[in-house]
């Protein structure tokens, strides 16, 4: 029976030959994540099941990047509780400060997933990891505490919506704008319980940092995973990284589709998703003058090496608009390392920009650059809810890094085509 890229996987790990959209599914689970908000909640049930040990040691991976280093007394107390964890069940892979960064930056980094995997985390963007060709998905703490003891979990196999992307990318359009494009195409429930597949010529010369943001942003429209294809930039990226190399897996030429969507990006100009959702798209060329207190580059979708250096080069020799604070955070500590050695943190640092420790930060409203009420930020992150980044009455626009860095000279939402 003919079937996709995502059922393939599920198949796999079911131990299965063939799966069918809609079937309930126990799978042996590959790498199982939480971080310092999700996996205290997710250690009590561990707990509370009984269990002695936990299912595999080399299997689960800590990271605190919510509210590290540590924001108050409340936080440090959730980053103890992991610790403790760690230690007691020897966990190997447990990163802290020194060592630790944005969790769905520094696990493909450091080469915890690789291709045909099935990582499921307690975090609604571990379908990040759909970019190397792994199914991954976001679940709860009370799921992940089970799975910490058991190494399995229920799973509903998804329908999946093939996504074409045809014609070749203008300049300053990258993949947060194809994501953008498309949730404002299809909505925020355009995809629910469904996987989005991302195919065409279009992304067979997508870079992987970009596969990365948009797989990352495939949960906004209700997608329980995003996924890629794997192929020779798959390999390119996992050299050096893993000894395991992974199953390269495709889909099916006769596979079935619950849709198939067509987009047409020649004439795509870069996206902004206005306030309060991320569907809420529009081409910037249609934006009235949006002042702005504050711009953020970095997060799990945004903040990786390239990102950093292609919002550097429209700083160079520029400077942020007085009124307009930009908080620039590298994604790990490797990439921090990196950006100092080309320069880029010094070319952030002479325009006024504030460098801060890799982290999820103000992302999700935690900490270093948190929004008063009636402020109004741009962001390169994935969400901008009602209250996402702080104040419920302030707001918050969702761009690439290159939109940022324009915005953040002109102190107003700005095309990198205006400098």
């Amino acid at each position: 029976m003919p079937m996709t890229i995502t059922e393939k996987i599920l198949a796999a790990h079911a131990g299965r030959e063939t799966v069918s959209p809609g079937e309930l599914i126990q799978v042996e689970v590959d790498l199982a994540l939480a971080n310092d908000i999700t996996a205290p909640s997710a250690i009590g049930v561990f707990y509370d099941l009984g269990a002695p040990e936990v299912f595999d040691r080399e299997k689960i991976a800590l990271v605190p990047d919510h509210f590290v280093p540590n924001k108050d007394i409340a936080s440090a107390q959730q980053v103890k509780v992991s610790r403790e964890f760690a230690q007691r069940h020897r966990i190997k892979h447990f990163f802290e400060l020194g060592e630790t960064g944005i969790e769905h930056v520094i696990l493909p980094e450091k080469g915890l997933v690789s291709p045909g995997d099935l990582v499921i985390g307690a975090d609604s963007h571990t379908c990040t990891y759909g970019a190397l060709g792994a199914f991954s998905k976001g679940v709860g703490s009370t799921d992940l505490g089970a799975i910490l003891a058991t190494g399995k979990t229920w799973l509903k196999v998804p329908a999946t919506i093939k996504l074409v992307y045809e014609g070749r990318l203008p300049h300053w359009v990258g993949g947060k704008d194809l994501i953008l494009y498309t949730l404002g195409l299809i909505g925020v429930a355009g995809a629910v319980y469904c996987s989005l597949e991302f195919t065409g010529e279009v992304i067979e010369r997508l870079p992987m940092p970009q596969r990365f943001t948009m797989a990352n942003m495939a949960v906004e429209a209700g997608a329980k995973n995003g996924i890629f294809e794997p192929d020779e930039i798959t390999k390119a990226y996992m050299e050096g990284r893993s000894d395991r190399p992974g199953d390269f897996l495709r889909s099916d030429p006769e596979a079935s589709y619950d849709q198939e969507i067509r987009i047409m990006v020649d004439d795509m100009e870069p996206q902004v998703a206005l306030p309060h959702s991320p569907d809420h798209v529009r081409p910037i060329s249609e934006l009235d003058s949006v002042p702005l207190d504050q711009v953020f580059l970095g997060s799990c979708t945004n903040g990786r090496l390239e990102d950093l250096r292609e919002a550097a080069g429209l700083l160079e020799g520029q400077e942020v608009a007085k009124g307009t604070r930009f908080i620039v955070i590298p994604g790990s500590q490797s990439i921090y390392k990196e950006a100092i050695k080309e320069g880029i943190i010094e070319t952030f640092l002479d325009a006024g920009a504030v460098i801060g420790p890799p982290c999820c930060g103000p992302c999700l409203g935690g900490h270093m650059g948190v929004l008063a009420e009636g402020e109004r930020a741009l962001s390169t992150s994935n969400r901008n809810f009602v209250g996402r980044m702080g104040h419920p009455k302030s707001e918050v626009y969702l761009a690439g890094p290159a939109v940022a860095a324009a915005s953040a000279i002109m102190g107003r939402i700005a095309s990198p085509e205006e400098l």
